[in-house]
């Protein structure tokens, strides 16, 4: 069913959000668009978060999505704006998560005088995006812009970008709207390729499950515990994909991250069948693509074509929903558990948990795991502090992991307020570097604005910890560019109103932690940590010494 109004484009663009039940937009705000913010303002249903910085906004939104399951809304201006905010549509888009940029552009009788601001917005953001468009005629508005967010969400979702020449927005016709948002189409398995996905499992010695994001983009968590548990096959989750499986089951064997243990590691090496669901098999995932080995089976099912044979050509490749796919499996039976198989690798991925005590911030990971409630999201920066968190932290609920597949960092902190944002009854804590997190750092002040309550924990070395490293790999000793200078960032959150602390041990941050789930406001917790320390598996020292050994 359609209906027909009459509005200006910059009324239809809104109306569209309305129908898609769009409630949060985050921004920078800029006069190419001010059309777009007046209509907003005029909707009572529809709440404007104006960041600091456009690419702190699109990680606002990014992080929205992934927590909220809807599409996350970023608008900025022309090509200054854009230009800041693209961080966020990478992101989204390695991270397959939906959303919908709307973008100011100069006037249309302006375009190719390099007018101010001018950036062909077109071309420079095809390349990170699902798709790109300009409106150019008023009438097609609600048409392109209802088409943005099927683009957006169906299929392999990620980010859709709008240009909106400032002209356009202001001139009034007659729109014609879809009624209904969008309906995600949910793609089956056929007979022959159950058939065939069977008889493998059936032969296999040896089985795994790699889980990616489109389990919990189809809403297939439960699906898949059912199936694994059924069959008693072990899963591993993809890169940063953690929360995909509850990390406390007895199925669950590790994650395929940075850093990847050797015993988590050999789990997939060792596996003679391979059944990758929801996931790109991204090149953290299978360890700069030396994972599997062309005599291994794998069974790759995923929403996208494209994603089927780049990475690894599949034996079996089906393009299906997650959720349908792993409900016409578990309708049928194999026959066959691996009960043995399982257990052991259980048992090694446990054996890597018992070192999490033997630095501080191990301890940390561990006293923030007993201390947060079990549905509390954790959001995560980039940087070499992730590599505790990944290592140590059990996810145990769906829903409950945001983190940048992209390794964007600034990602930790707008990204939680985001998520705060869409699941306003749990708890929400950004783990961050002091590199990271001095990226976008302004965001806290637009939590403090808004009052978003969510707690930044600030892993401070004064260095770029993850490049700092890979330096000493490379040339021990030869230090450049990776040190940084003294940052009080607790007295500072103290200074834009939020409540900051500093902490130098691991019982005083238990205790810090315990008072800030009390505080209804934005709170920062700093922790001066160990700057010897540059990794979970290794010190500063002990990696020149390896260098020395090996020349």
């Amino acid at each position: 069913m359609k209906e027909e109004k009459t509005m200006t484009s910059a009324e239809a663009i809104v109306e569209c959000l309305n129908r898609e039940q769009i409630s949060k937009v985050f921004c920078v705000p800029g006069e190419s668009y001010l059309p777009v913010m007046d209509a907003i303002k005029k909707r009572q249903n529809i709440e404007l978060i104006s960041a600091r910085h456009e690419g702190g906004a699109s990680f606002m939104a990014e992080g929205y999505a992934k927590a909220s399951g809807k599409p996350g809304v970023v608008l900025a201006t022309r090509g200054v704006g854009a230009s800041n905010l693209t961080i966020g549509v990478h992101t989204a888009y390695q991270d397959s998560t939906p959303m919908v940029v709307l973008l100011g552009q100069v006037h249309s009788g302006f375009r190719g005088r390099e007018g101010f601001q001018e950036v062909d917005l077109e071309a420079f953001l095809r390349p990170i995006s699902k798709w790109v468009a300009e409106i150019r005629e008023p009438p097609r508005t609600a048409e392109l812009v209802q088409r943005a967010f099927r683009i957006a969400r169906t299929g392999r979702p990620g980010p859709v970008v709008l240009s909106l020449p400032e002209d356009v927005l202001k001139q009034t016709s007659s729109m014609v709207f879809q009624k209904a948002p969008v309906k995600i189409p949910k793609p089956k398995l056929s007979d022959s390729q159950i058939q065939d996905i069977l008889d493998l499992l059936k032969g296999a010695d040896r089985p795994v499950i790699i889980a990616g994001g489109g389990i919990v983009a189809s809403g297939a968590e439960a699906s898949l515990r059912t199936f694994a548990e059924k069959n008693d096959i072990p899963v591993l989750a993809a890169f940063r994909r953690h929360d995909v499986y509850p990390n406390d089951s007895i199925h669950y064997v590790g994650h395929l991250g940075l850093g990847l243990d050797r015993g988590v590691k050999e789990t997939v090496q060792r596996a003679d069948v391979i059944l990758a669901v929801g996931t790109r098999l991204s090149e953290v995932t299978t360890q700069d693509y030396s994972l599997i080995q062309p005599w291994q089976k794998l069974i790759h099912i995923d929403i996208s074509y494209d994603t089927l044979g780049t990475s690894f050509a599949p034996d079996v490749g089906c393009v299906a929903d997650a959720k349908e796919s792993l409900h016409s499996l578990n309708a049928l039976s194999l026959n066959r558990t691996w009960e043995e198989w399982r257990k052991e690798r259980r048992l090694v991925y446990e054996r890597t948990l018992t070192s999490r005590d033997e630095t501080l911030n191990g301890q940390i990971i561990g006293h923030l795991q007993a201390t947060v409630p079990e549905d509390t999201i954790i959001t995560n920066d980039a940087g070499n502090f992730a590599g505790w968190l990944h290592s140590f932290f059990q996810f145990r609920k769906d829903r409950t992991y945001i983190g940048p597949t992209s390794g964007a960092m600034g990602y930790g902190l707008p990204a939680a307020i985001g998520a705060k944002l869409a699941s306003s009854t749990k708890k929400v804590v950004s783990l961050s570097g002091d590199g990271g997190f001095m990226m976008t750092m302004q965001e806290l002040e637009t939590a403090v604005r808004y009052h978003i309550p969510v707690i930044s924990i600030v892993f401070n070395n004064r260095m770029y910890g993850t490049i700092r490293m890979h330096q000493e790999m490379h040339y021990p000793g030869e230090v450049i560019g990776t040190e940084l200078g003294q940052v009080p960032f607790h007295e500072w959150a103290n200074k834009v109103g939020a409540k900051g602390f500093y902490v130098k041990t691991a019982s005083r941050f238990r205790e810090v932690l315990e008072e800030a789930l009390q505080i209804d406001g934005p709170v920062l917790i700093e922790i001066e940590e160990d700057r010897e320390r540059i990794s979970v598996g290794a010190t500063i020292d002990q990696i020149r010494e390896r260098h020395m050994e090996e020349e």
